[in-house]
């Protein structure tokens, strides 16, 4: 496909912001050649400026569920914005969105909205540190929370994509604070609670880990972070921001049936803007300002836009059939990958929670951050390219998570493992 274009603005951009993005993973450093520029995105396809369109399994990271430009959500949007875009002042809209979102998530009992997942991940470990009076906290390899200083500590995503999981600019004070493990190792865990629990404020992961692809909890992990965490009175936060409506309508919470003390979320729940929340038990959630003395704050929070778009997009989601439609598109994709990379030859691993997915370039079973890396990014970086030139949009790294929308049709996924399994071919 020409994307004369999109070259051009790319060069434009390096000269104007760093590595000419404003998030790193949509530099292509991984995967090679230069990004898109999207001119616009409709149902389960996106368009860039060269006028090519693609299948999307990107949904900008995952928050469009319903699609690109889902009709309800849009049409919703342009009456609010009639109205004026932001206030700073209380609106019906947050108490509708907070009820929506509570209703799916039962643990939350009390919620603040935020702008971002950064924010509600930052917000949620103040607020459990303050409740139990403790600094540290424990986080999981692989396991992306946002980019606050003190979890930039072997995080996943772009961090790992660049090899820099320790970013430059953290300073050791707020480092020391932070205790990883590697993911699904139960007798590590249990190891430094026994040794540190009195200083260990919360434990903080994603129940999916779908920052280095799509990890699963093996049986038995997330019970027993439950059960140490609860004895050892520490704060246990699940965070949902990428899984939560993804995994299923009550997140990996309700999949796995584990209730947390706090959860995390965003994407899905601003239908597309920029939003995110926190939450969790009333005597935890009842310490922030200004009920409690836990100071956190922000102008555009809770927003009418992002409310808006949110409502509207629960509102679809709370439907008995959505996920009945969602769980088939998935088995049905699944499958296809499955057998296109079988067919032709190639040693892959398919993962998969609810609407997330991802396939590693490796025979190996992959259960955390160091199975993880033993993927053949080359190889990746190869089929990534090809399937773009097909007209498929993934995830440009091998550490990301995959994601389909109501939108994606049985011809979408139809010519999606058509041109996999060609690409798998050409891999041989």
């Amino acid at each position: 496909m020409k994307t004369k274009k999109s070259d051009a603005l790319y060069k434009k951009a390096v000269e104007l912001m760093p590595g000419g993005v404003n998030s790193p993973v949509r530099a292509f450093k991984a995967v090679g050649g230069s990004p898109l520029f999207i001119k616009n995105a409709n149902g389960s396809k996106i368009y860039d400026v060269d006028g090519n369109g693609y299948i999307d399994y990107v949904l900008s990271w995952g928050p469009m569920i319903l699609g690109h430009s889902y009709p309800a959500v849009v049409n919703a949007l342009k009456n609010a914005i009639e109205k004026g875009t932001s206030y700073g002042a209380p609106t019906p809209l947050e108490i509708e969105l907070a009820q929506a979102v509570m209703k799916a998530y039962p643990s939350i009992e009390k919620i603040r909205m935020v702008n971002s997942g950064t924010e509600a991940t930052m917000s949620a470990i103040r607020v459990a540190r303050g409740f139990t009076k403790r600094d540290k906290i424990i986080k999981f390899e692989g396991c992306y929370h946002g980019h606050a200083d003190g979890l930039l500590v072997k995080a996943g995503s772009g961090a790992l994509t660049f090899g820099v999981p320790d970013s430059p600019g953290v300073p050791k004070a707020y480092a020391k604070n932070t205790l990883t493990l590697p993911f699904n190792d139960i007798k590590a865990f249990k190891s430094l609670v026994a040794k540190e629990w009195k200083d260990i404020a919360c434990v903080i992961l994603e129940p999916v880990v779908g920052n280095i692809g799509c990890v699963l909890p093996k049986p038995g992990f997330l019970e027993t972070l439950r059960k140490e965490t609860k004895r050892g009175g520490i704060v246990l936060i699940f965070d949902e921001v990428m899984t939560g409506f993804r995994v299923s309508y009550g997140g990996a919470q309700a999949y796995y049936g584990i209730r947390p003390d706090m959860t995390c979320l965003g994407k899905v729940i601003g239908g597309g803007l920029p939003v995110g929340a926190y939450g969790g038990r009333k005597e935890i959630m009842s310490m922030v300002s200004p009920e409690g003395p836990v100071y956190q704050a922000g102008t555009l929070s809770g927003n009418p836009l992002a409310m808006t778009a949110g409502i509207e997009t629960l509102k679809v989601l709370s439907r008995k059939d959505t996920y009945i439609r969602l769980e088939k598109t998935m088995q049905h994709l699944e499958e296809g990958l499955k057998d296109a990379a079988k067919r032709a030859g190639n040693k892959t691993k398919f993962y998969r929670a609810g609407t997330m997915f991802c396939t590693y370039f490796t025979d190996k079973d992959v259960v955390d951050y160091k199975t993880a890396k033993t993927s053949d990014t080359e190889k990746f970086s190869k089929f990534f390219r090809e399937m773009l030139n097909r007209g498929i949009n993934l995830a440009p790294s091998q550490f990301e998570a995959g994601f389909i929308s109501t939108a994606h049709s049985g011809k979408d996924i139809d010519l999606t493992v058509k041109a996999a399994y060609e690409t798998f071919k050409g891999l041989i």
